[in-house]
């Protein structure tokens, strides 16, 4: 090839390399502004385009969220979830489809994080490294950290706890707890709620740690409720109980939390709509009696939330 040919070459390599430089820069814009990134949508945004709210919750945390009989999730905070879906219903002008996910444990927050759903009420407790990757809710109840044990057991204190073998499951505040109060506790962890109480039942473990109120349901609904025990009287640990959003959705959030205030403002007012649901799960013929103790301490939650809220006006309850 002679230096003329080089050179003709080489001035046409140099212009499909311009072109390409401008090319490729201006097809990414044009894709760009065709197909906007749905990543990038708020929460709000994608109910809005959708109409379809997906919510991550429990399969096993009666009162709380659980599968019935019938197969369904239903509970306290699935009845939260409807509340705060007939919100955004009247702020968007729409019928919003309710979609619910049964989740685990250890897959809520992954689940927000990656935006496979766009809430999780279940019985979440708020923590502040959970709080580095999601944002909470106000909290609509409180629960504690308590052990299931067999009747006549002397666990309980934290120095009972030393080389026992205490079923928890991971990730939970549960398991946190326990490890606070006494890290010699041989921590024993299991897949889920009903495999914690059927290892305590068989004497694979001496006891099993988890919510308060969730220890109450499971006693009250066991066929032998005079072999166990709930202990000890004062819980290991106290949290509020509050839904989990992705982070950077303060509109959604907005609703969330307005959504939970109204409810709690109309119960605690006497709001029969109100009333009834709090009734469902945990009244004298609800799915969780609650002790007087327990009532009196998530109605002083509600009231200490309200507080702190503008009160919202009769007409929007």
């Amino acid at each position: 090839m002679n230096i003329t040919a080089n050179l003709n070459y080489l001035s046409k390599f140099r212009s499909i390399i311009k072109y390409t430089q401008i090319a490729i820069p201006a097809f990414s814009l044009t894709l760009a502004a065709i197909m906007p990134s749905v990543s990038a949508e708020t929460v709000m945004q994608k109910v809005a385009r959708t109409g379809i709210l997906t919510a991550g919750t429990s399969k096993d945390a009666l009162p709380f969220a659980y599968t019935d009989n019938q197969g369904n999730l239903t509970g306290y905070s699935v009845d939260m979830l409807i509340v705060i879906k007939q919100q955004l219903e009247k702020q968007l002008g729409k019928k919003i489809q309710l979609k619910l996910v049964g989740l685990t444990p250890a897959q809520r927050i992954p689940k927000i994080v990656n935006r496979e759903v766009d809430i999780v009420c279940d019985a979440s407790s708020f923590t502040w490294e959970r709080d580095k990757q999601v944002d909470f809710s106000v909290s609509y109840g409180v629960t504690g950290t308590q052990l299931l044990v067999k009747s006549g057991s002397n666990i309980g204190s934290a120095e009972t706890l030393v080389g026992k073998r205490i079923g928890v499951l991971a990730q939970t505040t549960n398991e946190l707890a326990i490890k606070r109060a006494q890290p010699q506790a041989k921590l024993v962890y299991l897949k889920n709620r009903a495999e914690g109480y059927a290892a305590l039942e068989q004497g694979k473990i001496d006891a099993f740690a988890s919510d308060s109120i969730l220890l109450e349901g499971w006693l009250q609904k066991a066929k032998n409720p005079d072999s166990f025990a709930i202990a000890p009287d004062r819980p290991y640990s106290r949290e509020g109980i509050a839904c989990m959003v992705p982070e950077n959705n303060s509109k959604f959030l907005d609703t969330v939390n307005y959504s939970l205030v109204k409810f709690m403002q109309g119960f605690v007012n006497g709001e029969k709509q109100y009333v009834s649901i709090f009734d469902r799960w945990f009244g004298p013929q609800g799915a969780v009696f609650l002790n007087r103790d327990l009532r009196d301490l998530t109605v002083e939650t509600m009231q200490l939330v309200i507080e702190f809220r503008e009160e919202i006006p009769k007409r929007d309850l």
